[in-house]
């Protein structure tokens, strides 16, 4: 089944920052919220057991909060957030297919900005990171192995902000909420590649 989204990214923020190696009291950091387009992948091996592959790409916004609000934009990043999960697809609901699933999700973090630059930073490097993903999400079959898709995610992972050229650091707990919403198509394998991959085709219940 591939699938074509509208994606709410909601990341929960919380943020420990220094300056010298030293914590600055009540100094946290924000991460923005954003609407994005995405799409998913997902192979059946059962009419119960599947893996999905989720990708997209945003553009992310990191805020000043706490003691440091009035810093405003303290930098900013795309990302790429691919994530990969197992998941168990319940059946004998009709047109209701709802499943959960449990994985990973990796965020590489690219053409990272100063924001403002408030703080005189030369550059900013945010650290790569790797978390668990939690799934659940629903299919409806609308006919023709077309179905409307609803799928909330929840990743746990934490971080590293560098403001080069300064002694400012953050550690920071993402933890993003993200939601989805759409359309997809399921199809069998021998469709498109011809009956040789006949084998490994699912039949559409």
């Amino acid at each position: 089944m591939i699938r074509a989204l509208v994606t709410g990214v909601q990341p929960e923020t919380d943020a420990t920052v220094t300056a010298g190696g030293a914590r600055i009291p009540g100094a946290n950091a924000d991460v923005s919220n954003e609407i994005i387009p995405a799409t998913t992948l997902t192979y059946f091996f059962t009419d119960n057991l599947a893996v999905e592959l989720f990708c997209c790409f945003a553009k992310l916004d990191i805020d000043g909060k706490g003691s440091i609000v009035g810093l405003g934009q303290i930098a900013d990043t795309w990302i790429f957030p691919p994530a990969l999960t197992a998941q168990y697809h319940f059946t004998g609901m009709g047109a209701w297919k709802p499943y959960v699933g449990v994985g990973l999700q990796y965020i590489a973090f690219f053409d990272e900005g100063t924001g403002r630059n408030a703080l005189g930073a030369t550059s900013v490097g945010i650290d790569d990171a790797l978390g668990l993903t939690l799934q659940a999400g629903l299919d409806v079959d609308i006919g023709n192995n077309w179905y409307l898709n609803g799928d909330v995610k929840k990743t746990f992972m934490d971080t590293k902000i560098r403001w080069n050229g300064t002694g400012v650091r953050a550690k920071a707990d993402l933890d993003p909420w993200i939601f989805s919403a759409g359309l997809g198509y399921r199809f069998n394998l021998s469709d498109v590649f011809g009956h040789s991959a006949q084998t490994a085709s699912v039949p559409i219940k």
